[in-house]
């Protein structure tokens, strides 16, 4: 099944049962540890402050009271905010796009890109990064975004990830989404370290699905999108559990894998998928040369040059 290069956009409204041109299964149920608490130790007392139990002397009625010595305080991450959005739209620069990919770890399938634009009137309650999200959550998530914002999504397949590296092919599948937007945004925040080589102001954020809204929202398309696809691959090519891992390189791919052997959904050059095909088909693999082997006609050369040398002397 080729998928690379598809787009698809929508403004209002997405039916969320067909995808690429087949029936699309339901998400998988792997849920992701939202990770958005951490335990913070609580330090302790400065000198000269009062001892455990006594009230402050400058404490004031409605301010929380600090966690006793010895136990765990805990520190609530913000969720990511429409701040940045709304300051280019003070300034007069609308519409503001993000964008983001996933895909880019695992072992098969393809990596998958959706831009952005939220309605800075109608953005969904609880967008955040999708790897806090539940799958249930993304899929509710999913459906509030593409019935109120712009959205539209490329795929970059496994052939154009061997050609290109990972790297390009997700900058690649990122540009065509953008492109792809049914209104063309004048400035875009993306996901990362590396700025898309777009027409208008690309802005890269370093951990931009958890700062920026509309690159979670982004986020939030991009996997929905993706692990339906590969819920889709899996009817395609069953025993290696697609619609279980989607695909990344925990313990039952790699034993499928290297019991298996890698399907046309595998990225070719990804070290197991690398040591599969060497296993299964060994006549793909290209022989690597020797440099520092010694032939055979190199040492009849050799030899010939010193008997000449003899007889000269």
């Amino acid at each position: 099944m080729k998928t690379d290069g598809c787009i698809w956009r929508r403004r209002a409204s997405l039916n969320s049962g067909n995808y690429l041109g087949f029936p699309v299964a339901p998400a998988g149920q792997l849920a992701h540890d939202p990770g958005m608490i951490r335990d913070k130790s609580a330090k302790k007392p400065a000198r000269g402050a009062p001892e455990k139990g006594t009230p402050a002397k400058d404490a004031t009625p409605g301010k929380a009271a600090k966690a006793p010595a010895g136990k765990k305080g805990i520190i609530a991450i913000a969720p990511p905010s429409f701040r940045r959005e709304r300051a280019l739209i003070k300034r007069g620069v609308w519409p503001v796009a993000g964008c983001d990919e996933a895909g880019r770890g695992p072992l098969a399938g393809p990596v998958v890109a959706a831009a952005v634009i939220l309605d800075p009137d109608r953005i969904p309650r609880g967008i955040d990064d999708s790897k806090r999200l539940t799958a249930e959550e993304r899929e509710k998530l999913f459906d509030k975004i593409c019935a109120t914002a712009q959205v539209s999504v490329a795929v970059a397949s496994p052939s154009r990830i061997d050609r290109d590296n990972i790297l390009r092919a997700s900058l690649w599948a990122l540009k065509r989404a953008v492109v792809a937007l049914p209104e063309q945004p004048r400035h875009v925040f993306v996901d990362g370290r590396d700025r898309l080589d777009t027409e208008c102001d690309c802005e890269a954020v370093i951990g931009g699905d958890g700062i920026v809204s509309s690159i979670a929202a982004a986020s939030i398309v991009a996997k929905v999108t993706r692990d339906r696809l590969m819920c889709a691959l899996a009817q395609d090519c069953p025993g290696y559990g697609f619609e279980q891992h989607k695909g990344y390189a925990v313990p039952e791919h790699l034993d499928a894998l290297d019991r298996l052997g890698p399907s046309i959904h595998h990225r070719s050059f990804f070290a197991p998928v690398a040591a599969a095909r060497a296993k299964h088909m060994p006549w793909t693999v290209e022989p690597v040369q020797d440099l520092f082997t010694v032939t055979e006609v190199e040492v009849q050369v050799e030899a010939a040059v010193e008997i000449n040398a003899t007889a000269n002397l």
